[in-house]
């Protein structure tokens, strides 16, 4: 069986340390305040940085995708090293970053006829695309094929689900992004939205008034989520999404989820990068979780 590298694009929010250790590559998001200045997510503007100035900033700023060129880039240089290459992106409602992979597959294909390259729709971000990322790791490292990895990505992306909460919805309306979620409008009086992120879309919850019982809520939905589809928690891998301000308040969900499940969530907690970051604001907290490949 032939080896293969593992890309994704940088709205899995995987923490950049521990996707090294993996062995992934990232292909960065681009991030302007000006809409002439775009710098690489990470490598040229910082999270903090970029919280910074998202909260202080009158303009709000303007993501894009990666090149069809960075992806180009990215894959000749494992063909030619002699891999073939498995790449997953966010999910395709709400960025071309996918369809940039797909093109730039093709492209390379015309020069690499006998390349094997596969792209992968995650149909789902941040820590919901991390969480598929990892099990692709898990897979690789278990011997799986490409093929194989594939097959299995496709089943366990229909499992991905994220149950999180935002301050306000302030961000998603100015980006023009708050689709379905427009169910919850009005910030007014501390009403904290309840949020879903399952097939790839924005689903609405609820409103809970104040910080405190919309992080509770939020548990419960994901207790009852699993209670009302009879599932087990043993079959599933668990992690937290972490906004920029929200270290304290991520680690207490992190505490109650690992109580209900009975163990401790090892995974870093996903820092929500600039891709979603610049439509939740700078503290969304949580709750993602995906189905264990063994269990397909």
């Amino acid at each position: 069986m032939k080896a293969y590298k593992i890309i994704s694009d940088s709205s899995c929010d995987i923490n950049p340390s521990y996707l090294e250790s993996l062995g992934v590559d990232r292909i960065p998001f681009y991030v302007s305040f000006d809409k002439e200045t775009y710098r690489r997510e990470i490598s040229e503007i910082s999270l903090e940085e970029f919280y910074k100035e998202l909260t202080a900033s009158k303009i709000f700023p303007k993501t894009s995708l990666p090149t069809v060129d960075d992806y180009m880039a990215c894959f000749k240089k494992h063909i030619e090293a002699g891999l073939d290459v498995l790449c997953i992106c966010i999910t395709a409602k709400f960025s071309g970053s996918y369809q940039s992979a797909v093109t730039a597959r093709e492209m390379t294909l015309e020069a690499y006829p006998d390349a094997n390259i596969a792209v992968v729709n995650s149909w789902s971000a941040t820590g919901g695309q991390g969480m598929l990322v990892n099990e692709a790791v898990r897979m690789r490292d278990a011997g799986l094929s490409l093929e194989e990895n594939v097959a299995n990505l496709e089943k366990l992306r229909e499992t991905s689900n994220i149950m999180f909460t935002i301050s306000t919805l302030e961000y998603l309306q100015r980006g023009g992004r708050i689709g379905k979620v427009t169910a919850l409008a009005g910030s007014l009086l501390n009403l904290q939205p309840l949020i879903q992120l399952q097939d790839g879309e924005l689903i609405p919850y609820g409103t809970v008034r104040g910080r405190k019982k919309a992080l509770v809520k939020a548990f419960d939905m994901f207790v009852e989520f699993f209670n009302k589809n009879g599932l087990k928690y043993e079959d599933y891998n668990f992690g937290i999404i972490c906004g920029y301000l929200a270290a304290e308040e991520t680690e207490a969900q992190k505490a109650r989820v690992e109580a209900e499940i009975g163990h401790s969530i090892d995974l870093p907690a996903f820092n929500v990068g600039v891709t979603i970051g610049t439509y939740t604001g700078p503290d969304p907290v949580g709750i993602t979780f995906i189905r264990k490949y063994e269990t397909l």
